[in-house]
Formats: structure tokens, C-alpha cells, sequence
């Protein structure tokens, strides 16, 4: 009974249970939040919200008096180190202006060195005139002009003389200060000039009309015709006489040369001569006048020392912004100083007659008298371009307006550059000078640059171009053009390995066209990154006085900061090693009064004028490589010499490479 009964409610507990559960889990499911959890949670999640705001609040708080506390201490640091740098301030320029004492004393060297080359020229006696002594300069053109005999090859032979009497004359003007050359000085070297520039010409006409009387006697065998060549290293001159008249002989070759015109019947039946006086100089383009210029601001005084600071600068600003405004009287210069003369010859045609020659005008100035109207058309030359030239694009090829006084492109045609064979063909509506030209500016902006020490004494500039990269070293009172690479490939030049004085080297890269030297007016034609030109010249100055122990180069940054701060990058550099792939460079600042380094590197992302920790200012580049620098260098520093540092501070100043890099 008692297990029927327990057994029996078991057995009917169980379905009971079953049905219930089901029904609990959905009941379980469905139950409603009730109002009050609802604003429980709420009220839960309010102060869960209130709480975060709270610590950002706190830690925003915190972190900003972090910020401002930081911002404290650096502008306290700010000021400490501008109140040091002020402190010692007059200490330091003190220091800078005994260092650039070396420039009025190279400058003097140059003065002693000029004294030294007249006496040199007075006791050798060796018949040559002192062109900068005005009677013996005018004894020597009068003498010249007397003598009326001379051939053609005499002429040339006298020629190479005439010439160095002229580039003295022209060094004269270039090289001697200002306050050294009088007004009266100028025109009488100017002059000088002039007067044998055109004596030069006049006596090359009288050989060539000397010579043409003779040609019947000279003519060549198989075409009964004259042909003359003579060639040294500044004149080549070409003679062709028209003695058989022949319709059928109308292409003129001059024999082992690449040299030839295709003349028309017109000239082909008369009795002309063709005179082609190929020179490597320009005797055709006026003289510029002797102006300043910022290449010639190397020797001027500085005077960094207490209250002179002020006036010294001022005189230095002054003379540079009364370049800038020269333009503003100089528009024809302006106008020239795109094109660069890189070679020129004088193509000239002379009538053969009884009384004489006379120079024939091609096209006449009436054609009415002739039967065809295309009687005179466009004559063709080939001429052979200079192996001692670099065009880096195809040249043009300008004449001579005798009425304009410049060169223009109009009535030239055809025009065909063959670089590999270096010869030019064009179409020539007139004769007259004509001349090869290009962009004076076509390596204008620079991509890069760097100065490196070399040796005592010694250094190499590099400056790299769109289309060329020109390797210059400077010694002493000397320059050389050390390497050409023309597209990555080296380039001979006949100025490698030859020294020359700064300004003697820069007119002989000029007219090779290896033009790296921009003029007071280069900002017309260039996009340049401006420069205020007090701040340029005391970095010029100050980067050649450490040259002899640093590397310097180009850093992309200095484009960004204002144009009253420059910034380079600076490597201790003792030694003549090659220079390292990825070399450890600094960065250094300079506003002209202020030196820092920068904290950033060239390979930051974002520019920052901040200063780099556990450093400090200085009013000089000088003092403040003085903080890193070892004594090794910094002897060198000191023991430079001061034509070496003058140098190296009138080639800065000539490429002005922190503006037009």
C-alpha cells in the first residue's frame, strides 16, 4: 500500500512538472522591465557617463596643465637662452670680426698683386704695352696703324697679342674695387677696348683685300677658283674667291672641313668673294657698363663690432637693393640677358672690282633691275660648331642688326643642330655676323649643391643642374673646373685642370655655356626661392670662413622657412674621403643675427623651426659649430688662409646658390 501510494504519486507528480516548465522559460521571457529598473539603469548609465566625463575632464585638465607647464618651461628655456645668446652677443661678433679680417686682407693681397704684375710687365721689356698705361697703349694702336702690309697671317699672329691686351683691360675693369677705379679710369680702359677691338677688324679687312688681289695667282688647278683657310685657337678664317664665274659651281666647300655654302646663280656668275671669320670671342656686342654687382660684395668692410653692427649692415643692405632697382633704367639689358652669345662668325660677300673690293649687300636694295623675283634667295651654311662649347639643347642661331645694336632671330630659316657631328645648317636671307645662342638661364634653378673640404685649404664645389652637374675646386686665390657630367656622362672641357683667379674662371665657364652665375636681373627669368640679400651675404661669408673643416650642402627645407632665414645642412669633414652615401648631416639655421640647429632632420615629413634639445643660440654659424665641433677642426678653421676664404666666399656669392637652388 505504501509503495502503491508512493509509487503512484510519483507517476503523477511528473507530467505535472513537465507541462509547468515550458510555460515558466516563456513567462521568464516575456517579463516587462519594470519602470522603476528602467530609471535605475538610466540613472546607472547617467553617472557611469557623468564619471567619464569626469576623469576626461581630470586627464584633459591634467594634460593640459602638462602642455601649458611644458610650454612654460620651454619659453623659460626660450628666454634663458635668448638672454645667454644676447649676453655674449657682442662677445661673439667681437670674435667674427677679427676672423673676417681676412677678407680686406685678401683684398689687399689682390691690390698687391696687381701693383706686382705692372712692375713684373715693366722690367721683363719684352715690347708689349701696359694696356692700362694710356700712352702705351695708344704708342702701340697708332704704330698698328701704320703698318699696312701685313698678311693675313700676321694679322692672326698679332691678334693673339691684341687679344690679351684686351682680356687685361676687360680683368681691370672686372677685378678692381670701385673705390680703387676712377670714372676717367673706366673710359679710358673702356675705350682702350674699343679701339682695338674695331683696329683688330679693320686690319683683318686689309689682309683679306691684300689677299683677294693675289687671287688669280692662288687659284686652285682643277676649279680655277681661290679658297684660303687659316685657323689658330681664337680665328678661323675662310676665303673663297669667285674667279671663273661658272652657273654650274654654286656649292662652295672649303677643303678638309665641314664647312659650305649653297649660293645662288646670281652670286655663282659674279665676280665675289666670301669671307667667313669664325672667332671664339665677341667683339660685336656692345660693352655693358661697369656696374656693382652682388659678386663683387666680397670686399666690402664689416664692421660687426658693437654700435658699428647697424651701420656696417645698412651700407651692405643699401648697395645691394640699388642692384634691384637698376633695373628699372636697364630694360635693354634685361632683354639680352636671356640669350647667351656662345660663338660667332663674320660672314661677309665683296665684290672684285678695278678700283677695288667693295662689300656687296645681299639682296641689293632695288631689285627692279633683275628678271625673277626669287633671284635672291635665302643662302644655305654649314658651319662646324666648337668642340670646347656644351649646348644643352638645340642652338639658335641670331643675327646681327647693325641699326638695333642687339641680336635677332628673323631672317634666319631651316635651321638643322647635328649634335653628334656638332654641325649647323641654316638658310641666311642676308650676310652679316651671326651667332650660336641659348637660355643664359638653362641651368637655372639649381636642383642641389654642396661645399667639401678636399685639403688644407681646399675645396670642391658641386652644383647640380637639370642637364649637367659641374664639379668646381677653389685654392688660395685660384679656381678649376674639376668635372662635367652632361646626362650622367662625363663631359671633357678644355678648362679642366686649368687654373684661373675667380673672376678669370667665371667668364671662361660663361662662354663655354656652362652658366651657373645668375646676374641682378636672373630673378626675371628664374622661379627662385628669395633670399634677403643681407642674410645671403652673411651666410656666403661666414659658411667660407668654416669651408676648410665642414661640409655644407643643399636641404630641402629652406625652401620652407621665410626668406629672412636660410637653412643647409653641415657635416664635420677632415679628411679626403669620398663622400658617404647617406652621411650623418646636421641642420642649421641662420637669420643672419641667429644661429640654431634644427631639431627636425632632412627626412622628416613636416618642417619645424624647433630647436634641437641640449642646444643653444648663437649670433654666429661660427660659435655655434664651435659647440660640437673637435679641436682638430676647429684649428683648421683658424689657421685658413685669407685669399682661400675670400675665394671660396666670391664663388658662394657668384652662383648664389641658397636663392637659386
Amino acid at each position: 500500500m505504501v509503495s502503491g501510494k508512493s509509487g503512484g504519486g510519483a507517476s503523477s507528480d511528473s507530467p505535472c512538472y513537465n507541462d509547468i516548465g515550458p510555460k515558466a522559460k516563456k513567462s521568464a521571457r516575456k517579463k516587462k522591465i519594470t519602470k522603476a529598473e528602467r530609471l535605475k539603469q538610466l540613472q546607472e548609465e547617467e553617472e557611469r557617463r557623468q564619471k567619464e566625463e569626469e576623469d576626461a575632464r581630470v586627464k584633459h585638465e591634467k594634460e593640459e596643465m602638462e602642455r601649458l607647464e611644458r610650454q612654460r618651461i620651454e619659453r623659460e628655456k626660450w628666454h634663458q637662452l635668448e638672454a645667454k645668446d644676447l649676453e655674449r652677443r657682442n662677445e661673439e661678433l667681437e670674435e667674427l670680426y677679427l676672423l673676417e679680417e681676412c677678407f680686406p686682407e685678401a683684398e689687399k693681397l689682390k691690390r698687391d698683386t696687381r701693383l706686382l704684375s705692372q712692375w713684373n710687365h715693366y722690367i721683363q721689356c719684352d715690347g708689349s704695352p701696359d694696356p692700362s698705361v694710356s700712352p702705351e697703349i695708344n704708342t702701340f694702336i697708332s704704330l698698328w696703324k701704320e703698318e699696312t702690309n701685313e698678311t693675313l697671317e700676321e694679322v692672326i699672329a698679332k691678334s693673339k697679342l691684341v687679344l690679351n691686351l684686351i682680356e687685361k683691360l676687360r680683368l681691370l675693369l672686372l677685378q678692381t674695387p670701385s673705390y680703387d677705379l676712377e670714372d676717367k679710369t673706366i673710359i679710358q680702359y673702356r675705350g682702350s677696348i674699343l679701339e682695338l677691338q674695331e683696329l683688330l677688324h679693320l686690319k683683318f679687312n686689309v689682309a683679306t683685300e691684300r689677299l683677294l688681289r693675289q687671287a688669280s695667282t692662288l687659284a686652285d688647278l682643277d676649279s680655277g677658283n681661290m679658297e684660303k683657310v687659316i685657323q689658330d685657337e681664337n680665328v678661323a678664317l675662310y676665303v673663297w674667291a669667285n674667279l671663273k664665274k661658272n652657273p654650274r659651281y654654286r656649292s662652295v666647300r672649303f677643303s678638309e672641313t665641314q664647312i659650305r655654302f649653297e649660293i645662288p646663280r646670281i652670286l655663282a656668275t659674279s665676280g665675289i668673294a666670301i669671307r667667313l671669320l669664325h672667332t671664339h670671342y665677341d667683339h660685336t656686342t656692345p660693352l655693358r657698363p661697369v656696374s656693382a654687382s652682388l659678386q663683387g660684395h666680397t670686399a666690402t668692410a664689416t664692421h660687426f663690432v658693437k654700435d658699428e653692427v647697424q651701420k656696417g649692415e645698412a651700407e651692405i643692405s643699401k648697395e645691394l637693393q640699388e642692384e634691384y632697382k637698376q633695373q628699372e633704367c636697364e630694360s635693354v639689358s634685361v632683354c639680352e640677358e636671356e640669350t647667351k652669345v656662345e660663338e660667332q662668325g663674320d660672314i661677309e660677300v665683296q665684290m672684285i672690282l678695278k678700283e677695288g673690293l667693295q662689300k656687296y649687300v645681299y639682296p641689293p636694295e632695288s631689285t627692279e633691275d633683275f628678271e625673277t623675283e626669287n633671284a635672291f634667295p635665302p643662302i644655305e651654311v654649314t658651319l662646324e660648331v666648337q668642340e670646347s662649347v656644351i649646348f644643352f639643347e638645340d642652338p639658335m642661331v641670331a643675327r646681327w642688326d647693325a641699326e638695333g645694336k642687339h641680336w635677332q632671330t628673323d631672317g634666319i630659316s631651316n635651321v638643322l643642330y647635328q649634335s653628334e657631328e656638332r654641325l649647323i645648317t641654316f638658310s641666311l636671307e642676308t650676310f652679316g655676323p651671326v651667332t650660336l645662342i641659348q637660355d643664359t638661364h638653362i641651368n637655372m634653378p639649381f636642383q642641389s649643391w654642396e661645399l667639401r673640404p678636399l685639403d688644407v685649404n681646399k675645396v670642391l664645389l658641386t652644383v647640380t643642374t637639370v642637364f649637367t652637374e659641374i664639379q668646381i675646386q677653389i685654392k688660395e686665390n685660384l679656381c678649376m673646373l674639376a668635372s662635367v657630367k652632361v646626362d650622367n656622362k662625363k663631359h671633357s672641357s678644355t678648362l679642366e685642370g686649368r687654373w684661373m683667379t675667380p673672376i678669370s674662371f667665371i667668364l671662361a665657364l660663361k662662354e663655354t655655356g656652362l652658366n651657373i652665375f645668375p646676374t641682378g636681373h636672373s630673378h626675371f627669368y628664374v622661379v627662385i626661392n628669395h633670399k634677403e640679400p643681407l642674410v645671403e651675404i652673411k651666410a656666403y661669408r661666414q659658411l667660407a670662413l668654416l669651408s676648410s673643416a665642414f661640409a655644407f650642402g643643399w636641404s630641402k627645407w629652406n625652401v620652407e622657412c621665410s626668406s629672412k632665414k636660410v637653412i643647409v645642412k653641415l657635416r664635420e669633414h677632415l679628411t679626403e674621403e669620398e663622400p658617404v652615401q647617406d652621411p650623418n648631416w646636421t641642420l642649421l639655421m641662420f637669420s643672419g643675427d641667429r644661429a640654431q640647429r634644427l631639431k627636425i632632420n632632412e627626412n622628416s615629413e613636416t618642417f619645424s623651426e624647433a630647436l634641437k634639445e641640449e642646444t643653444e643660440f648663437h649670433s654666429t654659424l661660427y660659435h655655434l659649430v664651435k659647440d660640437f665641433a673637435s679641436k682638430e677642426a676647429m684649428e683648421k678653421i683658424r689657421s685658413s688662409k685669407c685669399q682661400f676664404i675670400d675665394s671660396v666666399c666670391y664663388m658662394l656669392l657668384s652662383t648664389r646658390l641658397l636663392s637659386y637652388s
